[in-house]
């Protein structure tokens, strides 16, 4: 397969070819985990860093099963599922210092969860209340982002004010092939590119925006190639090759650290459960095509690579899954807790100083409440 690095200098004048991303997708793993033969100049990860993003994928994972199951229980309201994208969730999360900036989309918990947040918090949002759950500026992380592509003007803003203070901060903005039929997306891409703001942008291609396919929403060669109009610079990676993914994306900040612009990275991957728990996928997509997918599983694709190179055993697969299995336990009780609520943080930080209106609001529903209490007694 032959790849080239489309990532370009831009202290020269380019011509539109040097923004075009590689004619197929980046692959060093195949579906089954073997190595190919890639001819693409991405330095490999070291195998200590794929042993990690092994063992955070695994985590990933089981908190993913674990906030599904949570959504049967009545613990949250609604819950997008992941399965199938870890690869990349967690190199989202790896490539990234702890000084850059993370702009989640809101199917991306494990990546979330993968830069240290706490899992309760992070999933504050899902289960209904009133804020994100976490303090952003303190993880660098925003708050995750429901109405499509919104997000990516604010980070593509952000990017550029920490450029203008001198600072080396790259900001990483996930987002689905869905959001880049939205406005925002083209105006995040353009500003980004005039500004050369350090962003990359990471559009995971899992294959429909809820249940509208690809095919209805682009002809594109690639959805990577929509950065040549902006003067992006372009590349489209195997979303389900976990090497592939960390290789790319680390290069990518690192292009965009060095002040070479902005970066658009579309990674090819699939979304094997529904859209949410709310969702029937069944009634836009033949399960032949999901069970095609699930052979092409990232994680085992990680672990039966990582075993032929003797980087993993069995104990080593027993001790993580273990250490999966005790997170989602402490999650599950956790969250199973009553959740302290407080009607007043309705109005408590909607405006610094209240408007007549609020305090009217306020006060009503107080006498709702203390009449419902009165009944009680």
């Amino acid at each position: 397969m032959e790849v080239q690095v489309p990532l370009v200098d831009r202290t020269d004048t380019p011509t539109y070819r040097e923004y075009l991303p590689a004619d197929q997708a980046v692959q060093y793993l195949d579906p089954a985990g073997e190595p190919v033969a890639a001819t693409a100049r991405y330095p490999r990860p070291t195998p200590d860093r794929l042993v990690e993003m092994y063992r955070k994928m695994v985590l990933g994972r089981r908190f993913d099963q674990q906030a599904t199951a949570l959504t049967k229980q009545g613990r949250l309201a609604t819950y997008p599922s992941s399965r199938g994208q870890e690869a990349c969730q967690i190199a989202a999360a790896m490539c990234l210092a702890p000084t850059d900036w993370l702009f989640p989309t809101y199917r991306d918990t494990v990546a979330i969860a993968a830069r240290g947040l706490d899992p309760v918090d992070l999933l504050g949002l899902l289960a209904g209340d009133w804020h994100c759950g976490y303090d952003a500026a303190a993880y660098r992380t925003a708050p995750q982002c429901t109405p499509l592509a919104t997000q990516l003007p604010h980070a593509a803003g952000l990017a550029h004010a920490e450029r203008r203070r001198g600072r080396d901060t790259v900001v990483l903005a996930l987002c689905g092939d869905g959001a880049t039929s939205e406005g925002d997306f083209h105006e995040a891409l353009n500003f980004a590119a005039v500004f050369r703001a350090p962003v990359v942008f990471l559009v995971q291609n899992n294959g429909f925006a809820i249940s509208v396919p690809l095919a209805r929403q682009s002809v594109a060669p690639s959805l990577a190639h929509k950065g040549v109009g902006y003067g992006i610079g372009s590349e489209q990676v195997d979303g389900n090759d976990p090497v592939a993914m960390l290789a790319v994306l680390d290069a990518a900040v690192e292009y965009a650290r060095a002040g070479r612009g902005p970066v658009i990275v579309e990674a090819h991957t699939y979304r094997i459960d529904a859209h949410t728990n709310a969702d029937d996928a069944s009634r836009y997509r033949d399960s032949s095509e999901v069970q095609t997918w699930l052979a092409r599983d990232p994680l085992a694709r990680l672990e039966t690579y990582l075993r032929a190179a003797d980087l993993l055993d069995d104990s080593a697969v027993e001790r993580i899954r273990a250490e999966s299995e005790t997170a989602a336990a402490t999650l599950r009780e956790r969250m199973n807790a009553d959740r302290p609520t407080d009607p007043d943080d309705l109005f408590r930080h909607v405006y610094a100083t209240a408007t007549p209106q609020l305090r009217e609001q306020a006060a009503q529903v107080a006498a709702e409440l203390a009449a419902e209490s009165e009944e009680i007694r």
